[in-house]
């Protein structure tokens, strides 16, 4: 019988699958390469069966508690008028909530019986009959029955078990980037976006109304700007940005003092097979599929299914992991599809595009079209079945 089940990443899906592993009777034990939890971040939000999930694992009166409980979204020009609105549904789901908040209420709910080691990684995996002996940065060797990557797109995991991330990864053509400053636009529960072609900027405060939240879009190609160079990263986006006009010269100006940026590409995985002998990947690190692809609510769903099939399989991973893809493969094919496409939406790349996805914005958010836009983008989120795996959950004990 499997018991011990090594995670790598403390971010969503690790503590997600920690929780239902425990719940399931296995011994899990997460390891993060940050020191602490990651705190701020995107919002992130559930809609349709995902809510379900999170009233089975007893956690969403917690995230309703937390929740941004943003307003709408409203296109403006270059002088701030508004070009096009869309109501808060299509791009907060059924409830929102930033990502650091997020990961704080799963590790809260696993904290006292699962073992949580931060600032530390995994640097070699030996696969045996019985086990897995894994190398860490800081700590000595230790082994497991499983070693389970949740440790997203750039995940190390992958790279050790699969091979480099050349191989799996298609970029989308897009960079991104999101930070917090002080929120100067006063704004109270509502988001703006301006863009012009090739690049967006949105802004938005919502539970927080000291703090703006600013995402940055833009077409690019190669960049070669190293992602845990916070300093060259800031730089790239002051020159990427610097003809924007807008608010931006004020955003850049509070780019200077900000001590947490998230910069990277926008891009996807593409795995023949999620697992390899006793090592298994989970979320961003097998699938990820990008925005507007409801990654986070699949990522949980992933974990939820994983722990699922190993109990019902009584701990037989090979049997486990090759139900849990049989499940998730259909789901996350109908996410990296719907993602692929954002582009269009988040940075078009000529003037014209720029005016269609804006006459598109107003046509979605009329009320006869309602229903339709919402259908569309909970088709990624209702893709995957929740099965009641024979096992106690939070909603039953």
């Amino acid at each position: 019988m499997t018991t011990t089940v090594l995670i790598s990443g403390a971010g969503i899906a690790g503590p997600a699958l920690a929780f239902w592993l425990r719940e399931r009777g296995f011994t899990p034990t997460v390891v993060e390469r940050a020191p602490a939890l990651r705190e701020g971040g995107s919002a992130v939000d559930f809609r349709g069966e995902q809510m379900t999930l999170l009233k089975r694992m007893g956690i969403l009166e917690d995230i309703r508690a937390k929740e941004t409980a943003m307003g709408a979204q409203v296109i403006v020009d270059s002088r701030g008028k508004k070009v096009a609105e869309m109501p808060s549904v299509f791009f907060s789901g059924e409830v929102e909530i930033e990502r650091g908040d997020l990961t704080r209420i799963l590790y809260e709910h696993t904290k006292d019986d699962v073992e949580y080691v931060f600032g530390d990684w995994i640097t070699g995996l030996d696969e045996r009959a019985d086990g897995v002996d894994v190398t860490f940065a800081g700590n000595g060797p230790r082994s497991f029955d499983l070693v389970v990557g949740a440790d997203g797109l750039h995940s190390g995991v992958r790279r050790l078990a699969f091979g480099d991330e050349e191989r799996f990864r298609t970029d989308l053509g897009l960079r991104t980037a999101s930070f917090t400053v002080p929120n100067h636009l006063d704004l109270d529960h509502l988001g703006l976006i301006h863009s012009v072609p090739g690049r967006t900027v949105m802004v938005a405060s919502g539970r927080d109304r000291s703090a703006l939240n600013v995402s940055f879009v833009f077409a690019s190609g190669p960049l070669e700007v190293d992602r845990r160079d916070v300093e060259a990263q800031k730089k790239a986006l002051i020159e990427c940005y610097a003809d924007f006009g807008w608010e931006i010269p004020t955003l850049l100006e509070g780019l200077g003092d900000v001590g947490t940026l998230y910069f990277d590409s926008l891009s996807q995985i593409h795995l023949d097979k999620w697992s390899q002998g006793r090592i298994v990947l989970l979320g961003d690190a097998a699938w990820c599929a990008g925005p507007g692809g409801s990654g986070t609510g699949l990522a949980m769903t992933g974990a939820y299914v994983l722990a699922g099939e190993l109990a019902a399989a009584h701990g037989d991973h090979e049997v486990a992991f090759a139900r849990y893809e049989e499940k998730l493969r259909g789901p996350v094919k109908i996410s990296q599809k719907q993602a692929a496409g954002i582009g269009t939406f988040l940075a078009p790349k000529t003037r014209f595009m720029v005016g269609y996805r804006n006459f598109l914005y107003r046509m979605l958010g009329s009320k006869p079209m309602t229903k339709v836009f919402t259908w569309i983008t909970s088709r990624a989120a209702n893709a995957a079945t929740l099965e009641n795996y024979d096992a106690p959950v939070a909603a039953q004990r």
